[in-house]
């Protein structure tokens, strides 16, 4: 009797582990794209219709598009079966878009001489002595060596409270403690996409300025780049489903941003037309990645990461996207056209066509109009 419990738990354990690897393998952060039966048929669809399929009898859909060229900014708002809905400022979950404000203050800081990219990360955290650190070149290029993310015990309580957000409780002290349990070699790593890495690039931040990631983030979103309807989330909003997050929590730097539609057009404007010039240093490519997935003429593709940026040189354009249970997003931008999109969904990423491939269609038609 003793060993069938035993086995049992052991089973259920495992299950439960197994579990949370498929929940992280679909949270914040995604380069993989999962799509619907639909597939096939993405090489013949318009946006118009991606966009369309997406919502088709989704009475909870709010999607908002956002288009930014030389002439301005505009954005529509579509519901269900792509009607067109009153032009409302929804709040989204951004999702891995957060990291991109994570790196665009690490530019700021080398821009100012407080911090370099050779640096290793042992120089702004207290972390035990150990012969190798990674530098924050590694860890803003996901070439570090460090995991998306590593299972504790913080994450099997949220899955067993039916938590929505595994990261939720993960304190920066213990993503610091973390850090001095792995090992790493001196070497650039191939490109594994990083969680913890942008998380750990947040903490040494938040050393380097003396103060908690939420308030170094929150005034440099409001005071720097002057965005009113962002911040770091409260898990409050307009729409349904927002994770919860402690103001501490070690993850926050990899995807705790909530932001409206022209706050996220203006944050584009403001990296595409350099309007901060210590931004356009993240822009620069630092290592090489090897990534693309056709879809007939559509192609998404990363050749290279820049500081916390993907960058698809083919296309000319730089982007980065993002994922939560119940958002998906998008943002990418053509500097040499000045053409750029924003794409803000309350669906989940594993919800029909994502925020990604429509907005890689998208910005694909605008550059063609514009050739």
């Amino acid at each position: 009797m003793r060993k069938t419990t035993r086995r049992r738990g052991w089973k259920k354990g495992i299950v439960i582990i197994i579990s949370i690897f498929l929940f992280l393998a679909v949270g914040f952060g995604i380069f993989v794209i999962i799509l619907a039966n639909k597939m096939s048929l993405l090489p013949s669809m318009s946006f118009e219709e991606m966009l369309g399929y997406t919502t088709k009898n989704r009475k909870d859909a709010v999607i908002t598009v956002g288009i930014v060229d030389k002439a301005g900014a505009s954005f529509t708002v579509y519901g269900e079966n792509a009607t067109v809905l009153p032009n409302h400022e929804y709040i989204y979950e951004i999702g891995s878009i957060t990291k991109t404000f994570t790196t665009s203050l690490l530019c700021k800081a080398i821009h100012e001489g407080k911090v370099k990219l050779a640096d290793s990360i042992d120089r702004y955290l207290e972390l035990p002595p150990k012969a190798y650190y990674p530098s924050l070149k590694r860890l803003v290029t996901h070439t570090s060596g460090y995991k998306s993310h590593y299972l504790n015990k913080q994450m099997v309580r949220n899955f067993l409270r039916g938590e929505k957000n595994l990261f939720y409780g993960i304190s920066t002290e213990a993503l610091n403690k973390k850090i001095g349990q792995v090992s790493l070699e001196d070497k650039d790593y191939p490109f594994a996409y990083s969680n913890f890495g942008l998380s750990v690039v947040g903490s040494a931040l938040a050393g380097l300025y003396g103060s908690d990631f939420t308030t170094v983030m929150n005034d440099f979103i409001k005071f720097d780049l002057k965005l009113p309807n962002t911040a770091i989330s409260d898990g409050t909003g307009d729409l349904q489903g927002y994770w919860r997050w402690n103001p501490d929590d070690g993850f926050i730097p990899a995807g705790a941003i909530v932001s409206t539609i022209n706050d996220m057009m203006k944050y584009l404007q403001l990296h595409m037309r350099e309007e901060l010039p210590y931004l356009s240093m993240g822009h620069e490519a630092l290592a090489r990645v090897s990534m693309a997935k056709h879809y007939g003429e559509l192609v998404f593709r990363a050749d290279a990461t820049g500081i916390g940026w993907m960058i698809d040189a083919k296309n000319n354009l730089i982007w980065h996207n993002g994922g939560t249970s119940n958002f998906n997003s998008y943002m990418a931008f053509d500097k040499e056209k000045q053409l750029g999109v924003v794409i803000l969904s309350n669906l989940p990423l594993r919800y029909r066509i994502p925020a990604t491939i429509m907005g890689a269609k998208l910005i694909t038609e605008l550059q063609k109009k514009n050739d």
